[in-house]
């Protein structure tokens, strides 16, 4: 009998903030983020003065949601590396480690996680600090690779890279760590192929996919809420991790004192 329990090795190294951002510049990238665009605004339901996190490389989707936030937030794990968002404005990115978020407890309304959640080395450790800076009641929204899709086993772009999930494996690690999962969706049907033609096809695979193999999409999208009737423990514990600023670049000559 099959366990659909997530897997329990480690995940693979976070994708590299420089590949994230030449993914998302590029034709195939552009094409995905629309996809995974509007499959996340079936089941985004606007809340006021709603505080948003994104966790992970969500700069793309921030873009659409931060005009209709109180405040936004781009947390982007120490592993990937970090670019300074909103473009033109001051920036909201915060460089992190995502079992220890520099938040107050029930401070945020909604987490959103893209490119996260698969490279966690604990996913139940990241989930369970997500569930103390969410406010009561509030949304977590995560997009994670389909592991019976075609996109997570092509390397090309970042969604070949970390731990994929099933819906399965995602529901139950939600209920593990006191969520209540609730609507889903799907995006990506179409295949991550480089060539124009099949670019152009998007929007029929698209529409036959949803219909004919919505199992086989390229991402699960799992929109869960914060429970709240059963506490989780909570014990004091020292970082596992020390961030070294770097001051300068690498290469940079330095002179030794005679």
């Amino acid at each position: 009998m099959k366990s659909n329990r997530p897997l329990i090795t480690f995940a693979s190294m976070h994708a590299d903030i420089v590949d994230l951002r030449q993914f998302y510049h590029s034709d195939l990238g552009r094409i995905a983020e629309q996809s995974i665009a509007m499959a996340l605004s079936s089941l985004w339901v606007r809340l006021p003065q709603e505080r948003l996190v994104g966790l992970g490389y969500v700069v793309p989707f921030l873009d659409r949601f931060q005009p209709d936030t109180e405040r936004t937030f781009a947390f982007m794990p120490a592993g990937q590396g970090a670019v300074n968002w909103p473009v033109g404005a001051l920036s909201t990115t915060a460089l992190i480690f995502d079992e220890e978020l520099p938040l107050p407890d029930s401070s945020i309304d909604r987490v959103l996680m893209v490119h996260s959640l698969e490279f966690a080395e604990s996913p139940r450790e990241t989930l369970k600090e997500l569930w103390r800076v969410l406010a009561p009641g509030g949304r977590l929204v995560i997009v994670v690779p389909n592991r019976r899709g075609v996109w997570a086993r092509m390397e090309h772009t970042p969604f070949g890279s970390g731990r994929p999930y099933s819906r399965g494996q995602l529901t139950s690690l939600l209920r593990e760590t006191n969520f209540t999962p609730g609507a889903t969706a799907e995006a990506l049907f179409f295949p991550p192929s480089k060539l124009r033609t099949m670019m152009r096809l998007r929007s029929v695979f698209d529409r036959v996919g949803r219909t004919l193999w919505p199992a086989f999409s390229g991402v699960i999208i799992v929109e869960a809420q914060k429970r709240l009737y059963q506490g989780l423990p909570v014990a004091a514990r020292a970082s596992r991790r020390v961030f070294v600023p770097v001051l300068a670049p690498h290469g940079v000559p330095t002179t030794r004192s005679r």
